[in-house]
């Protein structure tokens, strides 16, 4: 019986993650083991350092990706908002896991209730841009950590900003004081989505994932991935995507959030165009916020 070596962060809310994918592999019946990898953005995270400032996407995933391309693993487990848009060098992504819900909550108090000028800590420069343009008032400080740390780091008269999917992997739901539509809070492309990637040309590998794969999450993420390719690599403005069925909503604004893009595009259903269409969402969000 093969035996499927997982590498994943060691963090509590992406060991879950991927006993859960190691216990779908274990129903098709391969042995699993993780592989528990250190990666930049656990290091820094004592230091409550922004995500943006010391690499952005891609900070939580170089690591364990490199324990594939270096044989220590067969597979890497990911939270799919954490990759970078385009895929790394000689891996792909075999599997998406059925999609947890998207949206954004909040902890501590709603958005309608919280008083003028009360303090909201997030690490990420979308949800500020988003509910600045509801609350302006609002005041905004960083966060770091994992979800135990955060939930410790709730500031007084405030409320912190997560993922409702980290909330449900760790069976924490009950702590949620509001949760953000997504069509007007658009989530971060892949939020809610679990990646596993295996190296290319893996094929015993690859064939046991898309055991695993769920293809309407698999759709959605890949249109979503699209739009963040299509604004750059090194795109650092607020952004976000989601596909709701044949519904396409995304985000852009500037680094001031002075100037921003919510909108939905319906899609077509037909593959090679809905990816246009997603291209095409990302050419004109960046014209109307960065100018032609």
């Amino acid at each position: 019986m093969t035996t499927i070596r997982i590498a994943t962060r060691g963090s509590r809310q992406a060991t879950a993650q991927s006993e859960h994918v190691a216990s779908r592999l274990r129903a098709a019946g391969f042995d699993t083991e993780l592989v528990l990898v250190e990666t930049l953005g656990d290091r820094t995270q004592a230091d409550n350092v922004p995500l943006h400032t010391i690499g952005g996407q891609g900070v939580f995933v170089k690591e364990v990706q490199r324990a594939v391309l270096d044989g220590r693993a067969d597979v890497a487990v990911h939270s799919a908002k954490d990759l970078p848009a385009t895929d790394a060098d000689g891996l792909e992504i075999a599997a998406f896991l059925a999609r947890r819900s998207v949206a954004d909550v909040l902890i501590g108090g709603t958005l309608d209730g919280l008083a003028h000028g009360a303090p909201v800590a997030t690490g990420s420069v979308r949800r500020r841009a988003q509910l600045r343009l509801v609350r302006p008032d609002l005041e905004f400080r960083e966060l770091r950590g994992n979800i135990t740390t955060r939930l410790e780091r709730i500031p007084d008269g405030g409320a912190i900003v997560m993922a409702l999917a980290a909330l449900e992997v760790l069976g924490m739901t009950d702590r949620v004081d509001d949760v953000l539509d997504p069509t007007r809070f658009v989530p971060a492309v892949g939020q809610g989505c679990v990646a596993v990637e295996c190296r290319i040309g893996d094929h015993e590998i690859a064939d046991a994932l898309a055991g695993i794969d769920d293809a309407s999450t698999r759709r959605a993420v890949t249109i979503e991935r699209v739009y963040l390719d299509e604004l750059g690599a090194g795109c650092t403005l607020p952004v976000g995507a989601y596909v709701d069925g044949e519904l396409l909503h995304v985000f852009l604004a500037d680094e001031a959030g002075l100037t921003a893009v919510t909108r939905a595009v319906e899609l077509s259903g037909e593959g090679s165009h809905d990816l246009e269409q997603a291209r095409q969402a990302a050419r004109e969000a960046r014209e109307t916020v960065t100018g032609p």
